[in-house]
């Protein structure tokens, strides 16, 4: 055999064994430890999702409070945060509430980076009214499309409902709750929805207050708003079914999502702080996520993030 191609083969045996040993590693113990107080100097930039934000804040307070680098959190949709990071090059990590779409890898690519996707969490879309409406607890899919869209007064949608106009609150269209619902609820067209002149706002407690308002109002956000805010709004089953931890651990609930975050290998290995502060999320999400108002991912979404970290960057360890 000749040298240079037993070189090769030697390299990719090597290869092979380092992703084996990514993946044993991430199942069967974790990541390996960090003290953020080795991480004091540099900045970690994130933007992105609204629905995401309050577990990434709760994780960068944890983590700033064992002495690591104060992270910046920017809430402004997983559009635009897949903007800052794929097309102005900006941040370090990306906060999403949707899957990143091929045209936003293209971006990415465009300036030399390549998504890293990392299951965090699970999210069950909550659709609120609020806690001073007695007539909705329960809607149909069919029945939400018409709430949203065609319907102009409650009494359209069920008779026995009022015949007060309905007043519509949703997050704005940078937004991936936005694309979740409109995808879900509207075969992924907008025009129904926005057609209906809601508010629109990429601030959840800006909806919130919306809702709250009006007895007539109805809504839809992240479910740690709702958890937030349960005093004051009603979350509605939707074809009879209640969110829960159950329910969007078997996908039963009809708006149950994943969330993530989103890195790139290069910024990674060039900015220690992040890569550790990534290690430090994932190492920890699933002692928080639930008092933050979402649910765990999947063991097996969490391992596979895991091994995805450990893919990115076992060369630098």
């Amino acid at each position: 055999m000749q040298k240079p191609r037993l070189v090769t083969l030697l390299l990719v045996f090597a290869l092979v064994l380092t992703s084996v040993f990514a993946s044993v590693f991430a199942m069967e113990h974790g990541l390996p430890e960090v003290d953020p107080l080795e991480y004091t100097e540099g900045d970690i930039i994130t933007a992105g999702s609204s629905t995401v934000f309050p577990l990434s804040e709760r994780m960068a307070e944890l983590w700033t409070d064992a002495g690591g680098v104060a992270p910046s959190i920017a809430s402004i949709g997983s559009g635009a945060g897949f903007e800052r990071f794929c097309v102005e090059g900006e941040t370090d990590i990306s906060n999403a509430s949707r899957a990143i779409k091929d045209s936003e890898r293209e971006s990415c690519a465009a300036i030399g980076r390549e998504p890293i996707e990392f299951r965090v969490g699970t999210d069950a879309l909550a659709v609120t009214v609020s806690a001073a409406n007695d007539f909705v607890s329960d809607v149909t899919m069919e029945e939400l499309a018409m709430i949203f869209s065609s319907a102009d007064t409650w009494s359209d949608v069920r008779a026995e409902w009022p015949d007060e106009a309905i007043q519509r609150f949703i997050p704005g269209t940078d937004s991936g709750t936005f694309d979740y619902f409109v995808e879900e609820v509207f075969d992924e067209d907008e025009e129904p929805i926005l057609s209906a002149n809601p508010q629109l706002s990429e601030d959840d407690n800006v909806l919130v207050q919306g809702i709250t308002g009006s007895s007539y109002a109805i809504g839809f956000f992240g479910y740690a708003y709702y958890v937030e805010n349960q005093n004051t709004l009603n979350i509605l089953n939707i074809e009879g079914i209640e969110a829960n931890a159950q329910t969007t651990d078997d996908g039963s609930y009809p708006l149950a999502r994943p969330l993530f975050i989103y890195s790139d290998a290069g910024v990674m290995a060039e900015k220690p702080q992040v890569t550790a502060f990534i290690n430090f999320y994932l190492s920890h999400v699933n002692d928080e996520v639930i008092d933050v108002g979402y649910f765990p991912a999947a063991p097996s979404a969490l391992d596979a993030a895991k091994r995805a970290f450990l893919d990115a960057t076992i060369g630098g360890m």
